[in-house]
């Protein structure tokens, strides 16, 4: 088995969390430092899948990577960068409200307009039992980490869905370095960083990098920052 790496990152500066807004131009010049520094990493013959969560913000992120590498790397490196795609898996925790699946939005009317089919008030999501917390908490994403019962998935599952979807790549054999640049959010880094390094280190900065190292050689090592830990169990908050 080849080795195969892969980032988690989170995607570039936007101006709010009211829905599904684009990136601002810092949050795509982010990108493109991004893809310049992974540009620097890649080895001869690598194999590189480039995929986002489905979000506007992390679209245009990985987008972004991807051109700023193939800019970096010229057209005679041996590098395969692989198309741009779409992946589930790594998407926001799945939070439900009256029957469905809302994105975690930094306001109570930005919540509302994702629940249409039956609308339900602003009035009354304000005293949600979750979501007036959550709106008015500092810490609005360390709210949800904290939280045991959300109502939906919490820590633990997330995490765990990151991992189930990461070490099933391994299913896919290749005789070359593999690579996944993987655009998403910053509940799934921090779930991540909270089940398998043990911390919540608060928000991760735009296009900061969680990796994942697995090789047939050596224990899987997940790094953050200075950290690196051989991947063990999943710990949820206390």
């Amino acid at each position: 088995m080849s080795t195969v790496r892969i980032h988690w990152l989170r995607h570039g500066k936007i101006t709010s969390h009211r829905g599904n807004v684009p990136l601002t131009e810092e949050g795509l010049s982010q990108a493109r430092v991004r893809g310049r520094v992974l540009a620097e990493e890649i080895t001869p013959r690598e194999g590189v899948h480039f995929m986002h969560a489905p979000t506007l913000r992390t679209r245009q992120t990985i987008e972004e990577v991807r051109a700023s590498m193939r800019e970096a790397l010229g057209s005679d490196s041996g590098v395969e960068l692989l198309d741009v795609t779409e992946q589930w898996a790594i998407r926001n925790p799945d939070i439900f409200v009256a029957g469905q699946r809302v994105e975690m939005v930094s306001s109570v009317e930005a919540l509302a307009e994702q629940l249409s089919a039956p609308p339900v008030d602003p009035e009354t999501l304000a005293e949600h039992p979750f979501f007036s917390a959550f709106l008015t908490s500092s810490d609005r994403i360390g709210y949800w980490v904290e939280h045991t019962d959300p109502p939906g998935e919490n820590t633990v599952a997330v995490a765990r869905r990151q991992m189930t979807f990461a070490t099933s790549l391994l299913d896919r054999l290749e005789d070359r370095p593999v690579r996944y640049v993987l655009a998403t959010h910053s509940p799934v880094l921090r779930a991540i960083l909270l089940c398998y390094l043990g911390e919540d280190p608060g928000e991760p900065g735009h296009l900061e990098p969680i990796d994942l190292t697995l090789s047939s050689d050596k224990a899987p090592e997940l790094r953050f920052r200075d950290r690196r830990r051989a991947l063990h169990g999943c710990k949820g908050p206390a």
